[in-house]
């Protein structure tokens, strides 16, 4: 029994790893200002996944898909890799952790609540410290921090839209096909 509910866990996160890499081919700005901050859709899935099996289902999931993205699929190899890992990896863990304490609709909101303000936080300092060596545009590391924080206003901004838009469409969706994804 148990090699059954394995199997059809592994495939259904499986699906929910092919739903999250399909949601990230569409891709938006948000704020025109800094058009280089995308928002896409492929982290819904993977919040899903994390309420539904875990954090740790959740970042497996999240691990594949920003590899897929980040190197198989035209991204910003090891720096859009690490990002995505950053930003995602701080929403899927606290907010799977908040939601396997307790399940209601009240913890749920409580979760997506502190995992965006956990994103913003993470990636403000991210984008401080690691995007002016990817940035490598200006003779000095100082010059770029300098112009990484004429942006952090946007870049808060930005994660903070972002966290609230997954937190809102999972919200919706998951009770909806949460019982697909625990039906054995």
């Amino acid at each position: 029994m148990e090699k059954k509910y394995s199997t059809q866990k592994l495939a259904k996160m499986g699906m929910m790893t092919a739903i999250a890499v399909v949601l990230g081919f569409v891709k938006f700005p948000i704020i025109p200002t800094v058009s280089f901050l995308t928002y896409d859709f492929a982290d819904i899935p993977i919040l899903i996944t994390s309420f539904a099996y875990g954090p740790l289902a959740g970042c497996i999931i999240l691990t594949i898909v920003s590899f897929i993205q980040a190197f198989l699929l035209g991204g910003d190899g090891i720096y859009g890799f690490v990002m995505h890992m950053l930003a995602s990896g701080a929403f899927i863990i606290i907010a799977g952790n908040m939601y396997e304490a307790g399940k209601s609709k009240q913890r749920a909101i409580s979760a997506m609540i502190c995992s965006t303000i956990a994103m913003i936080m993470v990636m403000a300092l991210a984008n401080y410290f690691i995007t002016p060596f990817y940035m490598g545009t200006a003779d000095t590391y100082d010059q770029m921090q300098e112009m990484v924080s004429s942006l952090m206003v946007f870049i808060c901004l930005f994660n903070l839209i972002k966290g609230a838009a997954n937190s809102v469409i999972t919200f919706f969706v998951y009770k909806r096909i949460s019982p697909f994804l625990h039906k054995l």
